[in-house]
């Protein structure tokens, strides 16, 4: 539905119209980038290379490949992965339109800055939904042809929603940070520094204070634990960047407790000797529904400071 404009008599786009140009621009702008497409073609050689490598060491040992029936439903994308997605889709999303000066055409069309926003927030949605729609698509493909029929292929889409609710509090605070700063550079160190800050200091809070629920509030892949299932022992990590994976082991063992160890070193003579104690125990629907909450909770916070940031940011000409 169009309206008309009392100045010049034309029928005026309707909302949805000139909503829906600003995230196909968005989309386009995104998907030509040189960085996004490198990102692809290096995601789809280490999902090639998880079912490859067992071909070739098969084939140099001469051992046949055991069946894997759950290979497909336990495909993830990693933390660094969800990060890099996330900073390469919306690194340039805000930033660039302050630094390039392609703010100050965009606002003169008949949009409003809540609508460019809005607009740039669900072309990124849309981009990492198509990917790592394809990514899945294509890593149950290679599990089946490797392993042999896959179990559980109607849990894959749980595993998906979880894998785009971790990347978006990445996405959310790069937003943020270049929103605030107005600068691409700025909101990239950011970005850096607080993922690969927590991606080191988690692991060695975790050896020397012990895997503290507190360590699984703050984005990335929290504590370590284990938990026992029918099929043995697997590892689980209570933090956001575990969304996709703790939403399927909840579904498949919803009454399982996941255990966290404590490592402690020891001086025996002149050597050291390390042992796993027992710390605590969580089920995993508490895992589950605490990392999502957490998860949301980010998204949310970061995103309202990047609107009021783009709304109230003073444009110079």
């Amino acid at each position: 539905m169009t309206t008309t404009s009392a100045n010049s008599g034309r029928p005026r786009p309707s909302w949805f119209t000139r909503f829906w140009a600003v995230v196909r621009y968005e989309m386009l702008w995104n998907i030509r980038k040189k960085k996004f497409l490198g990102l692809v073609i290096v995601a789809f050689l280490f999902a090639t290379l998880s079912w490859l490598l067992p071909v070739v060491l098969s084939a140099t040992t001469d051992q046949a490949i055991n069946a894997n029936p759950d290979f497909a439903v336990a495909f993830s994308i990693p933390g660094i992965g969800l990060f890099l997605f996330a900073l390469i889709t919306a690194m340039n999303s805000i930033s660039s339109e302050f630094e390039s000066g392609t703010v100050v055409p965009l606002l003169t069309k008949p949009v409003s800055r809540t609508m460019v926003f809005l607009g740039k927030l669900l072309a990124t949605f849309i981009i990492i939904l198509v990917t790592y729609t394809i990514l899945f698509v294509y890593g149950v493909i290679g599990g089946a042809i490797v392993y042999g029929p896959q179990n559980n292929l109607h849990l894959m889409p749980l595993g998906l929603f979880g894998n785009i609710i971790s990347t978006f509090i990445w996405i959310t605070l790069i937003l943020a940070a270049g929103a605030l700063s107005k600068s691409t550079t700025i909101s990239t160190l950011v970005a850096f520094g607080l993922f690969f800050g927590l991606f080191f200091a988690v692991p060695i809070i975790s050896v020397f204070a012990g895997p503290s629920p507190v360590l699984n509030y703050v984005p990335g892949s929290g504590a370590s634990g284990t938990m026992i299932t029918p099929q043995g022992q697997i590892g689980v990590g209570a933090g956001t960047d575990n969304i996709g994976a703790n939403l399927i082991n909840y579904v498949l063992y919803s009454s399982a407790n996941v255990d966290f160890n404590m490592t402690r070193i020891e001086l025996q003579g002149d050597q050291p000797l390390i042992t796993q104690v027992y710390a605590y125990s969580e089920p995993i629907s508490v895992i589950t529904a605490r990392s999502v909450a957490t998860a949301i909770v980010y998204s949310v916070v970061f995103l309202f400071i990047a609107w009021i940031a783009f709304k109230w940011a003073q444009i110079l000409e």
